[in-house]
């Protein structure tokens, strides 16, 4: 089973990566953008698994390794 785990920064948190894209493709006449937040996606393959027993064992590890609570949200998809 494919899952993925998609990992961006909470609303109100700085985000400089986005931020600079941001200001290229307005230096670049994209004056229709408004802004710009870059996440990370995650592709996990797990082994066949129950669908709660997968959402329980992403929620762990996305809470405790692959996002930092204080500063970004995570949302988790599965087949």
């Amino acid at each position: 089973m494919k899952a993925k785990v998609f990992v961006s920064y909470r609303d109100g948190v700085l985000d400089p990566q986005g931020q600079t894209i941001y200001e290229v493709l307005k230096q670049h006449g994209h004056d229709s953008i408004h802004s710009i937040r870059v996440g990370k996606m995650i592709e996990i393959d797990l082994d066949d698994m129950d669908t709660n027993q997968a959402k329980a064992l992403l929620e762990e590890i996305s809470d405790k390794m692959l996002a930092n609570p204080i500063t970004e949200t995570f949302r988790i998809e599965l087949p």
